[in-house]
């Protein structure tokens, strides 16, 4: 098995892409606005990459955090608030705040797991700073460590009850990035010991999440030559060993901006640093071709971490019925705060 997660082209596989993938065995794939046209079609394409590789517990992921981070939209899909409607709730109704994000990530796993997706890229445990870029802005689920722990383990549950892996990112923090990673490299000036405030999140939640997520800084206090997901020191000394992160840890996408070198350079790179798994998002042949060539074979520890992310992951045979009472009981509570449904 590649240590790959790949992207897919359009809404059905291509002749060249089904043989490609076969011959391939990525760990898995991501899904984009340009897989998802609708319910059938895109439940057709999830069972297509399944029975492509014979494994029923197929890592298929998608970002899905709500608002504007949502791949699926309606009319074909429910509609779901950002990670801010929750952090305004939490800040006059703390247990309601945490409710609310349950149901809603419970409502949103059991849609995924209707359509054939297995893992969720969410939730964000970034932490919202002023004056910082709106990359993370109001999908940040707050400012206060606590407060985004608490509502990023309710999140990860909802998942979990609905079938779905979820996945906490971007380690080690993306919140005081003062650019947009997608294209260039943020530089975070802050000491050690201001980055143990970003951390905590991330801590916290490392013996829940069984998948994380790397994200693309320079962080000058751990390693000023090297990105956090291209930096031995800081997946060893930082992710693995602050953090305490024992999951499947993914690359945020390779082909991001922020990072030099062609894509097959990067992901080789990232593999030798300590990632498990490279997130190559664009669906490019020559890229993924270059991919495999680059990389060896998942080696077994983190075919061990695969495995225990998709243990419990679950692809439902149509949608659950509670779907709608879920969401329901999330916009009454929601509206405490304001938010409308």
């Amino acid at each position: 098995m590649i240590p790959a997660i790949f992207g897919c082209s359009g809404p059905r596989l291509t002749a060249d892409e089904r043989a490609f993938f076969r011959d391939a065995d990525p760990a898995g794939y991501i899904l984009f606005a340009r897989n998802c046209v609708d319910r059938d079609q895109l439940r057709a394409l999830t069972d297509e990459l399944r029975a492509l590789h014979g494994r029923e517990r197929l890592l298929i992921s998608i970002d899905q955090e709500g608002g504007r981070v949502a791949r699926l939209r309606p009319p074909h899909w429910g509609d779901y608030p950002a990670g801010e409607a929750f952090d305004r709730l939490y800040r006059i109704a703390p247990a309601s705040a945490i409710e609310a994000a349950r149901l809603s990530a419970r409502a949103m796993a059991l849609e995924l797991s209707a359509m054939g997706i297995t893992v969720d890229y969410h939730p964000p445990l970034d932490l919202r700073r002023p004056g910082a870029h709106d990359v993370i802005g109001d999908r940040a689920l707050g400012e206060d460590p606590v407060q985004v722990a608490a509502i990023g383990r309710a999140v990860l549950d909802g998942l979990a009850l609905g079938g779905v892996a979820g996945c906490i990112k971007h380690m080690p923090g993306h919140g005081r990035s003062m650019v947009d990673s997608h294209r260039e490299m943020p530089t975070i000036r802050a000491s050690a010991e201001e980055l143990e405030r970003d951390l905590a999140p991330f801590r916290a939640l490392a013996g829940t999440a069984r998948i994380g997520m790397t994200g693309h800084l320079l962080f000058l206090a751990w390693d000023a030559q090297n990105p956090a997901t291209l930096s031995p020191a800081i997946i060893r000394d930082v992710i693995r060993g602050a953090i305490g992160f024992t999951g499947l840890l993914l690359t945020d996408d390779i082909d991001m901006e922020a990072l030099t070198d062609t894509i097959p350079e990067r992901s080789a790179r990232a593999i030798a640093a300590g990632c498990d798994v490279v997130l190559n998002c664009w669906a490019r042949m020559d890229d993924m071709a270059g991919v495999c060539a680059a990389l060896p074979a998942m080696g077994e520890e983190a075919l061990a971490r695969l495995d225990r992310a998709l243990a419990e992951t679950r692809v439902a045979a149509a949608m659950a019925p509670e779907h709608a009472e879920l969401i329901a009981a999330r916009d009454e509570l929601l509206a405490l705060a304001g938010h409308a449904a």
